[in-house]
C-alpha cells in the first residue's frame, strides 16, 4: 500500500508538471516571438513548479524523501526559485522595459502585474530571511512563522497572477498546477503549524 501510494503521488507532481511544461512549450503565443521572450515565459512555468516542491519538500509530504534530505532540497530549491523568478523578470524587462517600470511602480493597468510583483518581493523577503537567519539571531518559532508568512504571499500572489495572465500556459494545465500548489501549500502550513511554535515560545 506505502509503495502504491508513494507511485500514485510521484505519478500526480510528475504528470501535473510535465503537462505544464508540454502545453506551455507548444502555446501559439510563441509564435514569432524573440528567444528572450519565450525564456522568460518558461521560466515563470519552472517558478511555478518549484513553488509546487516546495512545502511538499519541508512538511516532509514526499515518499522516500527523508526529513534532513527534504530540508536540504528545499533550500536549494529556493536558489532555484529564485533564479528562475530573476530569469523571468529580467526577460521580460528587455522585451518591454516600460511594462516592466509600470508593472514594478504598481502604475500597470493590468492587476495580474501587481500579483506578480508582490511575489516577487515576498520571495526576495522570504530568500532573505532563510539566509540571513542565523545572522539575525531569530529565534526558531520567529523565523518560521515570518519565513511561512512570507512563503504564504509568494503562493497566493504567484497562483492569481498565473491565472490572471493569458500566457504560454493552457488554461487547464495552468488551472491544475495552481490548485495543486495552494493545496500543497495548505497542506504544509496545516502539518508544520508555524502559530503554535511561535505562541509556545512567547509562554
Amino acid at each position: 500500500m506505502a509503495v502504491l501510494r508513494a507511485i500514485l503521488i510521484w505519478s500526480s507532481i510528475v504528470g501535473v508538471i510535465g503537462t505544464s511544461l508540454i502545453v506551455a512549450a507548444g502555446s501559439e503565443y510563441l509564435a514569432y516571438r524573440s528567444p528572450v521572450y519565450v525564456g522568460a515565459g518558461f521560466a515563470g512555468v519552472v517558478g511555478l513548479a518549484l513553488l509546487l516542491m516546495q512545502p511538499l519538500l519541508v512538511a516532509r509530504l514526499l515518499p522516500g524523501v527523508p526529513m534532513q534530505a527534504g530540508r536540504r532540497i528545499h533550500r536549494w530549491t529556493g536558489v532555484a526559485l529564485v533564479l528562475a523568478i530573476a530569469v523571468h523578470v529580467v526577460g521580460l524587462w528587455i522585451t518591454s522595459p516600460p511594462d516592466m517600470v509600470d508593472a514594478l511602480t504598481f502604475t500597470a493597468p493590468t492587476a495580474f502585474s501587481s500579483f506578480g510583483v508582490v511575489a516577487m518581493w515576498a520571495l526576495m523577503a522570504a530568500a532573505l530571511l532563510a539566509g540571513l537567519r542565523q545572522k539575525l539571531h531569530l529565534r526558531p518559532q520567529v523565523w518560521r512563522l515570518g519565513h511561512t508568512m512570507a512563503a504564504s504571499i509568494v503562493v497566493v500572489g504567484s497562483v492569481v497572477h498565473a491565472i490572471l495572465i493569458e500566457g504560454t500556459m493552457g488554461t487547464v494545465s495552468k488551472t491544475l498546477m495552481c490548485a495543486v500548489a495552494i493545496g500543497t501549500w495548505a497542506m504544509a502550513v496545516g502539518r508544520l503549524k508555524p502559530w503554535a511554535g511561535a505562541r509556545r515560545g512567547r509562554r
